[in-house]
């Protein structure tokens, strides 16, 4: 086998496709209609605010940061559409307002991040309860159901005739835009140096500090377009959605291969890993597993995500090793 063709079939991501591989032949063998285009629909439209959210999640957590508040973030931007739609906005007004307010929450976190230097996991684990607080100030306990249909359809449609959920086309297109900045680059780069040495990486001009603040911006303001999506797909505002979403979301990004350590990670992986997570969650849906295990699931694969790719790395590097003092030395 080629050395290059080893290389590949041992790394995570590749093992994650292995996982969705046998995920979705589980639900095939398992479930009738699984493999339909109805059971397609709902598969993507269960992940639609997950995989929204994982695209910064991916860039902040490879820079070496976290935001945990991501959640409440979209139960406050749900909240914020309810009350302002109350309040008689149009929701032309509303859908971009609240984007701006999203953003702002995750400048605060950027800004106690990076201006005063706190530590990220610290920040965001505050403002996932400050963020969800104001939720329920703003709206209480009650829930607004009245918008308009054709924007209801944004989130509940599909596209142009198709099984596939319009939230599936707007995040294929983001997941575009982010693997290209990502990937492709200097701001990328950036990310990457970022994390894995934010004091290399100052050294060779790239300001850290700056860098960090506009990832946290960004997916203050990913989270409440996912804020709106929940909206418009459930037909509902309410301080509480989204509750614990943030635990899918991490666990889909270090499924992905991401490093938590920062430095590390391929967006590629992200999706795939959220596919997975929807996949096996569709599956055990239709064979009537409970809710109380699909959360010890997802838990499951948070640990998983967190091994896995640690075990992988040091398994293939005492296999190159072995290899390294097994290959005969040549003499002259």
């Amino acid at each position: 086998m080629p050395a290059d063709l080893r290389a590949r079939l041992g790394r995570w991501e590749t093992l994650t496709v292995i996982l969705l591989v046998l995920a979705i032949l589980y639900g095939a063998l398992s479930a009738d209609g699984f493999l339909s285009g109805q059971n397609l629909n709902s598969v993507l439209s269960d992940v639609a605010e997950i995989a929204l959210i994982a695209l910064p999640m991916t860039l902040i957590i490879i820079a070496a940061e976290i935001d945990l508040s991501v959640a409440s973030v979209l139960g406050l931007t749900c909240a914020l559409m309810g009350s302002l739609w109350n309040h008689g906005w149009p929701i032309e007004l509303i859908l971009p307002a609240v984007v701006v307010i999203g953003g702002l929450c995750g400048a605060i976190n950027g800004f106690l991040v990076t201006r005063l230097g706190l530590p990220s996991l610290a920040v965001t684990i505050g403002t996932l309860g400050l963020y969800r607080g104001l939720a329920f100030v703003i709206l209480g306990d009650q829930g607004i159901t009245d918008f308009p249909q054709t924007y209801l359809s944004w989130g509940q449609g599909s596209f142009a005739g198709t099984q596939i959920p319009n939230p599936t086309v707007l995040f294929v297109v983001l997941a575009v835009i982010f693997g290209v900045v990502l990937h492709r680059t200097g701001v990328g780069r950036s990310i990457f140096a970022t994390g894995a040495n934010d004091e290399a990486a100052r050294f060779s001009g790239i300001r850290v500090k700056r860098v960090r603040f506009w990832l946290f911006v960004v997916s203050g303001a990913v989270s409440a377009l996912a804020g709106i999506v929940y909206t418009f797909r459930f037909g509902s505002a309410q301080g509480n959605n989204g509750t614990g979403l943030e635990l899918s979301v991490i666990a889909c990004v270090l499924l992905g291969g991401v490093s938590i350590f920062g430095g590390r990670g391929h967006l590629v992986g992200v999706i795939v890993a959220v596919f997975l997570l929807g996949v096996l969650r569709n599956a055990l849906t239709l064979n009537n597993v409970s809710s109380d295990t699909l959360t010890i699931v997802t838990g499951g694969l948070l640990l998983l995500s967190v091994l896995g790719p640690s075990v992988t790395a040091r398994v293939r590097e005492a296999l190159q090793r072995s290899r390294s003092t097994t290959t005969p030395s040549t003499s002259l």
